[in-house]
C-alpha cells in the first residue's frame, strides 16, 4: 500500500509469534514448580518429626541413599552412556551436588533441632529473593512486573508467618538454627541458579542422578563421623515411612520436575512459585489434621497467589 506522497507505507509492528513448545512452557514450567513445592511442604513437617529421631546428616544421607535407588532404573544406562559428558563437566556437577544434595537438606535438618517451625518459614520465605538476586547475577532478567509480584508475595508470606501481627513479628525469638536455615537458603538458591548451566549433553534424569551421587559421595565422610559421635537410629515403620517419602518423593521427584521446571522458565519465576509452599503446608494441614484457617490466614494466601499469579504473566 502507498500513501498520497507515493511512498510505502511501514507495516505495522506485530509481537513475534510464540512457539506451541515455548507456550506449552509458559503454563507446564510453573505447574511443575508448584507440583515441587507442594511435595516440599510435606517435607518440612516431615523433617521436623525426624529432628529427634534421626540425626540431621543421617537423615539427609539416607534420603539420598533412597533417591538414588529411586532413579537407578531410569538412569543407569544413561550414566554409562554419558560418562564422557560427566567427567567433561564432572567439577560443575559436583558443585551441583554440594549445594543441593550434600547441605541443602542437611542444614535444614540440622536447624530444624534449635528453632522453631515458624522461624524456618519466615526465613524460607527469603529463598525466591535469593534465587533472583543469584539469577541476575548469572545473567537472568528481572522485569518490573516480576519484581512487583515477588515483593507482593513476599508481603503475604510474612504476614501469613507473623499472624498478621507486627506484634508477633518483631516479637519472634531467633536461635543459632535460624543462621543455619539461611545458609540452606542460600545454598538452594545458589543451586537454582545453576541449573540454567545444565549441559544439553545430558539427559535430565541423568544429569539429576549424577548430582546425587556426586552428592551423597560428599555425605560419606559426614555420615561416618555421625555414626561414630551419636551412633545409628532404631528402625521403625514411622521413621522408615518418613525416609521413604522424603527419598522417593521430596528427592527424586521433586527435584526432578524442580530442575525441569527451571530449564523451562528461568530460575526467578519458579522461585516465585516456592512461595506457595505456606498455601501448600496450610492446605495439608487442613485436608490431613483437620487445622482450620482464619480469614486474615486467607487473605495473605491471596496476597501470595496474587504475587505469584503477576511474576508468572508473560508480560
Amino acid at each position: 500500500m502507498t500513501t498520497r506522497e507515493g511512498t510505502s507505507a511501514a507495516p505495522a509492528a506485530t509481537a513475534p509469534p510464540v512457539s506451541p513448545g515455548k507456550r506449552a512452557a509458559l503454563w507446564l514450567g510453573p505447574l511443575l514448580a508448584g507440583v515441587a513445592t507442594l511435595v516440599w511442604s510435606g517435607n518440612f513437617v516431615i523433617a521436623r518429626a525426624l529432628s529427634d529421631d534421626i540425626a540431621p546428616v543421617q537423615t539427609a544421607f539416607w534420603r539420598w541413599t533412597i533417591a538414588l535407588l529411586t532413579l537407578a532404573p531410569f538412569a543407569a544406562k544413561g550414566l554409562w552412556v554419558h560418562r564422557a559428558a560427566i567427567r567433561g563437566h564432572a567439577r560443575y556437577i559436583a558443585l551441583v551436588g554440594l549445594l543441593g544434595m550434600t547441605l541443602f537438606n542437611t542444614l535444614i535438618y540440622i536447624a530444624g533441632r534449635t528453632t522453631s517451625a515458624t522461624n524456618l518459614a519466615l526465613i524460607a520465605a527469603a529463598s525466591p529473593v535469593l534465587i533472583a538476586v543469584f539469577a541476575a547475577l548469572g545473567g537472568e532478567r528481572i522485569s518490573p512486573l516480576r519484581a512487583a509480584g515477588m515483593l507482593l508475595a513476599l508481603v503475604g508470606v510474612v504476614a501469613l508467618v507473623a499472624k498478621g501481627s507486627l506484634a508477633v513479628l518483631l516479637g519472634m525469638d531467633f536461635a543459632v538454627g535460624d543462621l543455619w536455615m539461611i545458609a540452606a537458603m542460600g545454598t538452594f538458591a545458589g543451586y537454582s541458579a545453576l541449573l540454567k548451566r545444565r549441559p544439553k549433553e545430558i539427559p535430565p534424569v541423568v544429569f539429576l542422578a549424577a548430582t546425587v551421587l556426586f552428592g551423597l559421595v560428599m555425605l560419606v565422610p559426614a555420615q561416618a563421623v555421625s555414626l561414630y559421635t551419636e551412633g545409628g537410629f532404631t528402625p521403625t515403620g514411622g521413621n522408615l515411612g518418613a525416609l521413604a517419602y522424603i527419598g522417593v518423593a521430596s528427592s527424586a521427584l521433586a527435584f526432578f520436575v524442580w530442575n525441569k521446571a527451571v530449564e523451562m522458565i528461568g530460575a526467578t519465576r519458579a522461585g516465585v512459585v516456592y512461595y506457595l509452599q505456606p498455601v501448600c503446608v496450610a492446605a495439608l494441614a487442613h485436608l490431613a489434621i483437620g487445622e482450620g484457617s482464619t480469614v486474615a490466614q486467607f487473605a495473605c494466601m491471596g496476597l501470595i497467589i496474587a504475587g505469584v499469579a503477576l511474576s508468572s504473566a508473560r508480560r
